[in-house]
């Protein structure tokens, strides 16, 4: 099942689904604003040597770029015979604007039986906020988790409530183009609004679900987990490195290859609640075990007794021997593949306005 996707989405969320669908090999036509394009070709430096930011190629392989005016008939015209072919169309357009610009999205369902509609917004389809990851961590219980426990609130180091809309986004897609090749679809299902609010709330997950059961607030574990002991960084004689103990097996396993025997035969530590409460003790032994030896040795003995850790790395040390590439980005992260390099600016324009979707023929 090939898909053709026509991307009017911008900025990240948007178009981290359509490169997620383009990566498992939709064919992608991205249509952007005359002049300027997606906001993300200038959110820089960064910039390569062709003047592309950083922030814009990573997120925009795989796709085509026509300019297009949406206000102008001769345009519009354009755009809406990409839509007749398409089989999905993605869009974060603000509630009401397109319907104002001539593409309703609701009539052209109507008019399209097989064609799926999703739009990415940041709070729902009747809300006129501006969805940017930044408030949408804020407002939906991130930040307020995020951070030292006697710090101020923080947000995550990555956009992620607009990488997680963007993957929502592709799977509720997916779905939708799934039923759609056993049968006709009403285009109520058709019609997917997902939101980054939404998103957000539902990756709370094991912490909203504390919340739900305990009747207490959850609150700002810095680099501990709130369910878990051991289960933090710790730093060791060179360089900070974590470990992640999840099971009664692993702590015993975890404390005898740091060699605190005592600990390891501790009854009121053989169960993680008993560890949990008394976390103050354990982590304190553990600190300064660690602190005797570079992290290397302990991440050797605790691999080597199946105990979950690991270095905290830099972004380029991740990067170093990774299939990473500083045009086309972090290799895909689902079965796919990279076919093209992020297009230049309308780039593509003249042969999809003569061609349509058999450009990519």
């Amino acid at each position: 099942m090939k898909l053709n996707v026509l991307d009017l989405s911008r900025v990240l969320a948007g178009p981290v689904c359509s490169m997620i669908l383009g990566d498992m090999g939709a064919d992608v036509i991205k249509v952007e604003r005359p002049g300027e394009g997606d906001e993300t070709r200038g959110w820089g430096p960064p910039f390569d040597a062709d003047g592309q930011s950083a922030y814009f190629l990573a997120i925009n392989r795989n796709k085509k770029s026509i300019a297009a005016d949406l206000s102008s008939v001769r345009d519009r015209a354009v755009v809406l015979d990409l839509i007749s072919g398409a089989d999905v169309v993605l869009d974060n357009f603000l509630s009401g604007a397109l319907e104002r610009l001539g593409l309703d999205p609701e009539e052209l369902l109507e008019k399209n039986p097989d064609l799926i509609w999703c739009t990415i917004s940041g709070f729902g389809p009747d809300s006129k906020r501006p969805g940017y990851d930044f408030v949408v961590q804020a407002e939906c219980g991130w930040m307020a988790i995020t951070g030292e426990r006697d710090g101020s609130p923080m947000k995550v180091g990555v956009a992620l409530a607009d990488v997680i809309a963007g993957k929502d986004a592709a799977i509720a897609i997916l779905g939708v183009a799934l039923e759609r090749a056993t049968g006709p679809v009403p285009a109520e299902k058709r019609r997917i609004n997902i939101s980054l609010a939404d998103s957000a709330r539902a990756s709370l997950v094991n912490v909203a679900q504390n919340v739900l059961v305990s009747g207490k607030d959850a609150k700002r574990w810095g680099n501990s987990h709130p369910n878990l002991v051991p289960y933090q960084l710790f730093d060791a004689a060179d360089r900070p490195f974590v470990i992640a103990v999840g099971s009664d097996v692993q702590w015993r396993a975890c404390a005898n290859a740091l060699g605190l025997h005592d600990l390891a035969d501790d009854d009121a530590l053989r169960t993680n609640a008993g560890r949990v409460k008394n976390r103050d003790r354990i982590v304190w032994a553990l600190g300064r075990r660690v602190s005797e030896m570079n992290a290397q040795h302990w991440i050797d003995r605790l691999q080597s007794a199946n105990v979950p850790c690991g270095l905290v790395r830099t972004v380029t040390e991740v990067l170093e021997g990774a299939d990473a590439d500083p045009r086309t980005g972090v290799r895909p992260s689902v079965p796919g593949s990279v076919r093209f390099p992020p297009p230049k600016l309308d780039e593509h324009g003249e042969s999809i306005r003569t061609l349509g979707w058999r450009t990519f023929r």
